[in-house]
Parts: C-alpha cells; structure tokens; sequence
C-alpha cells in the first residue's frame, strides 16, 4: 500500500532538503527522495553541491591555499617552512569527510524534524483524484503519494558535443575533485565559476594550468573593473589565460588530452595535457523524472517550466534550484524551498533575486550583489561609484592581503545602492553587509555613517560608501 503525505520534494539538495524541512515545520507530513549515495551505497543528500560541488571545492580551496600560503607566503611572517610536503591522499581524505559530516547532517535534520526519507530515484507515475503517485525505485521499490509535489531535481555539467566525460581524463567537476596524482599539465575549458576555482586549486599544488575561455571577455558577468583587476591577479598568480579561443577537436589518448583550438587571433593552436576539465555550464536534471506521465511542462531549454511563484504547468506541482530558471545558485535553491513550503501553507514566500549575492571563491575572493557598472550605462541609468583599495586597509595589510577594492554603485539622485562588488579577502562574508542594505533600500550614506569595527577588513567597505560622495578618510 502506498505511503501518503502532504508534501513530497524529489531531490535533497540545497533547495530540496530546505524546502521538506520547511514544509516540516509549518506541519505537513513531509517525505523527501533522493537518490546520491557513497561508495558504499549509504545514503548521501545534499546533491551536487554538498557531493560534488559547493562543499567539497571550498575544503580543496582551503587545504590548497594553505599549503600556497607555507610554501610561499609564512616566510614574511617569520615563520620559516622546512621540507614542505604535499600528502594528496589525506588532502582528498580529508575533503571526503567534510562531505561526509554534511551528508549526515542533512539526515540528522530529516529525523530532527520528521521528514521520512526514501533513498533511490523519484519519478511520476501518475496523476489521480487530486494527488500524485511516485515511483521510488532504490534498492526496494516503493510507491508514495502526496497532495503537493516540490521537483528539486538540479542540474548535471554540460558536456562538449562528442567528448563524453570519463572522469579519468576528460573531467566534470566530479573528476575535478577527485585526482589521484597532482597533473603536471592541466587544461580548463571555461573561465567560470567552476574552471577558475578547480584552476586555482590545482595550481597551488604544482600544476601548470591553462584555462581556455571561448568568450572574449573575462568573467562577463562580473562588474569590468572588478574582472580587470581578477584578471591581472590571476594571471600573476600564474593561471595561463587565454580568451576568445574556438575550441576544435579533443582527443584523449592513453595517458594525456589533446586540444586543438583557434586563439583570438585565428591561429591553430595544440596543446597536450595530462588531464582536462571542462566547465562550461550546466543543464537541468529531469532525467529519469517521467515529467511525461503527468504531463509536467518543460521550457525550450529542458528546465521545468514555472511561473514566478515557482508553480509548474500541473496543480499543486512546484519546482525550485537549477531545474528551474534563474541563477544556478545553492542559495538561490534554499531561498525558494523555504518560499515554496510558505506558499503552499497559504503564506507569502518571497525570493527577491535582485538581492542574491554571488561568489567566487578564488584567492583573492570575488563577490557582488545587484547591478554591474556596465548593466547601469546600458540601462541609462545615472549612477555614483566610489572605490576602496584593500591596500589602504589596516587589517588587510596586518593580514598580509592588500589586493583588490570595494567598489560601491549608488543612484545618482536618491544615493540608494544599486549593486556592491569586492575582489579582495574573504569577500564571500564582507558581502552580506551589501545584500542586508540592498534588501532594506539603503544609501551609500547610511553604510558610510554606520560605525565599523576597527581594524576591520569591513571598513573598506563603509569607506567606499564615502567614496560615493567623494570623502573617504583613508586614501
């Protein structure tokens, strides 16, 4: 006999474990399916970015950029490295485990609030009498129903046309994060998110990596000035970048990639790498859903169509996260979880996506909120800009990290933010300041006359907010 709720989500990542434990708490009976598991055939929730995403790429960041920091940069401090070594084996290990503590976290929360979960594949089977019948097939298969359906199902790494990923040689961001041996030579194809922090990772422990990028801006999607200045940094750091290449034909061998490109200029290029990655975007998840059975709508480009409530083209059926439109963001995905669960208790659930911050989690750290610089002249939009150079902050100098700048965007007439952009720092934490002010319609003079601690890297920000009006007091 099939199990009955009030709610099913299909998919426990970020938008869909929030969005079952949201519908908990508001007292739906909640059940939740998702089918990533460990080696070991264990359940492990939390999707792509808790698998192979978002969690584990910022613990290799992070053990990455201390081993940098020992070999490269303790010394200025007096602090003086002997025989430094890399153990890859526990670096990786050590990944896994924080994997592993956030997979078991999610489940702990499941049964903290009453959430059943199935673990296996969730799919429609059919539409009856007012609720939905899914199909979970696992290791047994089980039928459940419910009320309310919430797809949660993500998104998976777009591949090159015909060069599949094998993970061994040609890898998706799964394979980035799991190489045995540190590459001697490593290619990346896309300069985006993805390809620049696995890039920066596999850089700082001895490989020499070129990124190919197709577009001939770098990090289009990034205020100019703020990419101009990531640009120059990266390349310092020793990331070879090479924009507005057409990438031609990719042929693996035994032990190494071949990549044969135009550059910018219309030469043939070759380049051979020991491993290649390829991050060039992602495409939703509707695999295995059966969207078919129910008659679920998908748009042109295969992500389940919704409206701006997040309602599907079928009563009582949502979608949130990557398999949806809009920013393929986990907290983007959690935000419309939580709005969905909201809704369907009859409240108010709002995502405001002017608000969502964005963040790549290089070394320096780039992060920003609202609108770009160029987005404004497009837009005719009169705006006042103001910048802060990390250089000339006191805690970053203490810190022994001076690049970058906070650069503030404000309307012209009534000084209200508009968008707020930081290369610099541990800008991923600095930027929640903007997105608080940004929701609340603050001007640059309320950030610059709100007291910052100092030192602080946070005073950067309230002094670029000065710069706005011309008058900040420490450069």
């Amino acid at each position: 006999m099939a199990k009955n709720f009030d709610v099913v989500v299909i998919g426990a990542g970020p938008g869909g474990y929030v969005a079952a434990i949201r519908a908990a708490q508001l007292g739906f009976s909640t059940a939740c399916i998702d089918e990533w598991k460990t080696e070991k055939g264990t359940p492990a929730p939390g999707g792509t970015c808790t698998n192979v995403g978002c969690i584990p790429s910022k613990a290799l960041l992070q053990s990455s950029e201390h081993f940098e920091h020992a070999g490269h940069g303790f010394a200025e401090h007096g602090i003086d490295v002997q025989g430094l070594k890399l153990d890859l084996g526990r670096m990786l290990g050590r990944k896994d485990t924080v994997v592993k503590q956030n997979n078991e976290g999610i489940l702990y929360l499941f049964k903290k609030n009453k959430v059943s979960f199935f673990h296996g594949r969730g799919s429609f089977v059919k539409a009856e009498g007012g609720t939905y019948e899914i199909k979970v097939a696992g290791a047994s298969e089980e039928t459940i129903t419910a009320k309310h359906v919430i797809v949660a199902t993500g998104s998976n790494p777009r591949q090159l046309p015909n060069v599949p990923f094998d993970e061994k040689l040609v890898l998706s961001n799964t394979g980035a994060l799991a190489i045995g041996d540190v590459p001697k030579k490593l290619g990346v194809i896309g300069a985006g998110v993805i390809g620049l922090e696995m890039g920066s990772v596999w850089r700082r422990l001895g490989a020499d990596v070129t990124v190919l990028e197709a577009l001939p801006a770098f990090l289009g999607a990034v205020d100019e000035q703020i990419a101009k200045e990531a640009f120059k940094l990266f390349t310092k750091q020793g990331l070879s970048i090479s924009l507005g290449v057409k990438i031609g034909t990719i042929t693996p061998g035994k032990n190494d990639v071949t990549v044969e490109y135009t550059d910018d200029k219309g030469n043939a290029q070759k380049a051979v790498f020991d491993k290649l990655i390829v991050s060039i975007g992602r495409v939703p998840n509707t695999i295995g859903l059966n969207a078919e059975a129910v008659g679920l709508q998908l748009d042109e480009r295969g992500f389940v169509a919704v409206d701006g409530d997040c309602k599907t083209s079928l009563p009582n059926v949502w979608a949130v996260g990557d398999v949806v439109r809009g920013p393929m963001l986990a907290h983007k995905a959690e935000e419309e979880g939580v709005a969905v669960a909201e809704r369907i208790a009859g409240q108010h659930g709002h995502v405001n996506f002017n608000t969502i911050p964005w963040v790549i989690y290089t070394s320096p750290e780039i992060a920003w909120v609202g609108k770009t610089e160029q987005q404004l002249k497009a837009e005719g939009v009169a705006y006042k800009a103001g910048t802060f150079p990390f250089l000339a902050n006191g805690r970053a100098r203490a810190l022994g990290d001076t690049s970058g700048m906070v650069k503030f965007l404000a309307d012209a007439k009534s000084d209200e933010i508009l968008g707020v952009h930081i290369i610099g720092p541990v800008a991923s934490e600095l930027i929640s300041e903007a997105v608080v002010a940004m929701e609340f319609r603050a001007s640059a003079e309320d950030i610059a006359r709100i007291c910052h601690a100092h030192p602080s890297l946070s005073e950067a920000t309230k002094e670029a907010a000065l710069a706005v009006d011309k008058r900040s007091l420490n450069f």
